[in-house]
């Protein structure tokens, strides 16, 4: 099976040895967004912004790879502070319908470049 590499210049470039997105098949692996602008690379301030910058990251990804954050299956979420949960949920409500995605909250240590939040995601286009 061939791979395909997906990139949006809506999202920011990889800063690192990896692809915004692979395409196999019809399974897209969205690798890890942390909330930079695309267009100055800098940090959004903010958890609320930092979330809305990922979710909006993410989806110019999937528009790039032929699907939209409805076609997400799978999503994982890292956050610095599990007391952001609640706030999360309801950004998250502002992006998804349901059903939605299989998803695990995972409260770490840290993030690249001092994030407050970071998400990947696994979607299925046709």
């Amino acid at each position: 099976m061939s791979k395909t590499v997906i990139t949006s210049d809506k999202a920011p470039a990889a800063i690192g040895t990896y692809s915004q997105a692979i395409k196999a098949g019809n399974t897209v692996y969205m690798s890890g967004q942390i909330p930079l602008d695309p267009q100055t690379m800098e940090l959004v301030e903010g958890f609320e912004a930092q979330t809305v910058q990922v979710f909006e990251n993410l989806k110019s990804v999937a528009e790039a790879a032929g699907g939209s954050l409805a076609d997400v299956v799978k999503l994982n979420i890292y956050l610095t502070d599990l007391a952001n949960f609640g706030q999360l949920n309801e950004i998250m409500g502002r992006y998804f319908q349901q059903p939605y995605p299989a998803r695990a909250a995972i409260g770490i240590n840290s993030l690249p470049k001092g994030s407050l939040v970071e998400m990947d995601a696994i979607l299925v286009v046709e």
